[in-house]
């Protein structure tokens, strides 16, 4: 797999989950929260690759704020070790159940490791970056950017918060880390899928990105998701310039079924 797929691959996937998540206060039995998981099976130009695996973690403080930890790992198999690769994306998830208030980014990719950290603050109007390659100083930067910008993982809530509907639309303010742009997505219809958990009815979902360079995409992202009020993710294909992915979910999870306002009254006391 190429060095830098991972990376992309690995926020995508947070999406995903973050997207199959609900929002705290919608819903009456919420299917999102600590203990999540999902693995998903990944593969390059046709062969099986590595794996992502995603998990909600324990309510924790980030910047003075409970969150609940988003975590995902992906990982290159032995057989493709002339490139190993072992990547954690983190995004914050703040107790409000509005917006991620930020990211951590380790990746270890042929054994060189670099790390990126963003802050949003004032809404998404701004953010910190920080940014280290091992064996080299580290650099901070200020961006200001869109009211309501969020990292890729989270800005695919959004559309979860909306609700999942055929013909539903949406659209976010995204900030990488070096570039903003603005992620689209619409649900464009049904179809029946096989799935770890048996053959369900699916949402097919496109999604517009706006990255730059190797992973620029050839069309749009295709994300499904069950039908059922869980609305699980259980596939992802991307057409990038250097090649495709897909990823299959092979494991799925469910999590406590708490709402942010509960893990606020628990970690209260």
């Amino acid at each position: 797999m190429h060095k830098r797929f991972t990376g992309a691959m690995t926020g995508l996937l947070s999406g995903l989950l973050l997207m199959a998540g609900t929002a705290s206060a919608q819903v009456s039995n919420p299917s999102f929260g600590p203990g999540e998981q999902a693995l998903y099976r990944v593969q390059y130009l046709g062969v099986t690759a590595g794996t992502a695996q995603i998990t909600v973690g324990a309510p924790m403080q980030q910047w003075g704020q409970k969150v609940w930890p988003i975590i995902s790992l992906a990982k290159t198999d032995s057989m493709a070790s002339a490139w190993p690769i072992k990547d954690k994306f983190v995004t914050y998830w703040g107790e409000d159940g509005q917006r991620s208030l930020g990211s951590d980014f380790f990746a270890d990719e042929n054994h060189k490791r670099r790390r990126q950290r963003i802050q949003l603050e004032n809404g998404g109007k701004s953010a910190k970056v920080f940014r280290q390659k091992e064996g080299t100083p580290a650099s901070e930067s200020t961006h200001e950017l869109p009211e309501g910008t969020m990292d890729v993982a989270s800005a695919a809530f959004g559309l979860r918060r909306q609700g999942l509907a055929d013909g539903q639309e949406y659209s976010a303010p995204v900030f990488t880390g070096s570039k903003s742009f603005v992620m689209r997505a619409k649900v464009e219809g049904r179809q029946q899928m096989k799935t770890p958990m048996g053959p369900r009815e699916v949402f097919r979902v496109s999604v517009q990105t706006d990255f730059s360079e190797k992973l620029q995409t050839r069309r749009d992202i295709t994300l499904y998701f069950t039908t059922d009020p869980s609305h699980v993710p259980v596939r992802l294909e991307a057409d990038f310039v250097l090649g495709t992915i897909v990823a299959e979910l092979t494991e799925y999870k469910p999590g406590r079924l708490l709402t942010m306002n509960q893990v606020a009254r628990s970690t209260d006391g």
